[in-house]
């Protein structure tokens, strides 16, 4: 496939799954508890998931997987994907969508983090003042977002950056896996793990009664599951199989911009000068680190 199909496949993957919290915001609407909706968004998600690692079973890759790699998996699928899912779906509890998405952003800036601490990498001139851009933003939104009066904020970006900090440590993970498993098999591995935990979660602390909701959150959530969930996460790992990991951040950045509009078009949500502002310095801050190579450079060690 062309670089023309890899790009085309990031951006239409990164609006749908920017499309998660507009849906997840329309069903909060009929008073559904977060983790209700995960696990409703995961079970329409599984038989997709099942059904195209069975047809994928033969495929053969370069190195075999072994006990680690599969271990591997199954720690990126809980602690990675089902952790972050559900830091994300309390989150938005509390915040805006918008908010939301331009914080799940800042994962990049995360990795440099995470390689700082662990791997005592150092942070660069240049690097630092993408990073002083990129929270300097997100601070100038949530202050806005303050003065709208929003109750427990700081509670939902807390529980929204939880999510992107697991979440950079699923991508940093996968980076490595989905040489070992291919992508199509990786993303239906770790997705199934994934619901797993979130079944396990959800009967935990609740029954099957508690499952039973108005039409429309059916509709919602399996939306949520098709459209936000299933097609975007195949597109999204084929893309950055076909123009890499650093041009696919790139125009992921799109993700912010459609949740902002599709907030203000189907949630009513206020679009003002100085939203605008704090999200242009977001999305500047990453497409700087991009830009300096760090990320691809760093997932590639």
């Amino acid at each position: 496939m062309s670089d023309f199909a890899g790009l085309l496949l990031v951006f239409v993957g990164a609006v749908l799954f920017s499309t998660k919290a507009i849906l997840v915001k329309l069903s909060y609407h009929y008073e559904v508890p977060p983790v209700s909706a995960l696990a409703l968004r995961m079970l329409f998600s599984l038989p997709f998931y099942i059904c195209i690692a069975y047809f994928i079973r033969s495929e053969k890759t370069n190195t075999a997987p072994v006990r680690k790699h599969w271990l591997s998996l199954v720690f990126l699928g809980l602690a990675g994907y089902y952790f972050s899912s559900l830091m994300d779906f309390e989150g938005l509890n509390y915040i805006t969508a918008s908010l939301e998405r331009l914080i799940l952003f800042i994962y990049p800036t995360l990795v440099i983090f995470i390689s700082a601490i662990v791997f005592r990498t150092k942070i660069k001139k240049n690097e630092m003042i993408a990073l002083l851009m990129t929270y300097g933003g997100i601070f100038f939104v949530i202050l806005t977002d303050l003065s709208l009066d929003q109750k427990d904020i700081w509670k939902g970006s807390f529980l929204v950056f939880l999510s992107a900090l697991s979440y950079a440590i699923y991508l940093i993970g996968s980076g490595k896996l989905i040489p070992v498993f291919g992508p199509w098999k990786f993303t239906s591995y770790v997705m199934i793990v994934s619901c797993l935990g979130v079944f396990v979660h959800f009967f935990i602390q609740h029954d099957l009664n508690d499952l039973v909701f108005p039409a429309r959150v059916y509709l919602y959530t399996f939306l949520m599951a098709v459209i936000s969930t299933v097609i975007p996460s195949f597109m999204l790992a084929q893309g950055i199989k076909i123009i890499g990991s650093g041009k696919a951040s790139l125009i992921g950045s799109i993700g912010p911009v459609s949740t902002i509009f599709m907030a203000y078009i189907f949630l009513g949500e206020v679009i003002n000068v100085f939203q605008v502002i704090g999200a242009a310095f977001v999305i500047t801050g990453i497409i700087l680190l991009n830009g300096y190579g760090f990320i691809q450079d760093f997932i590639k060690k």
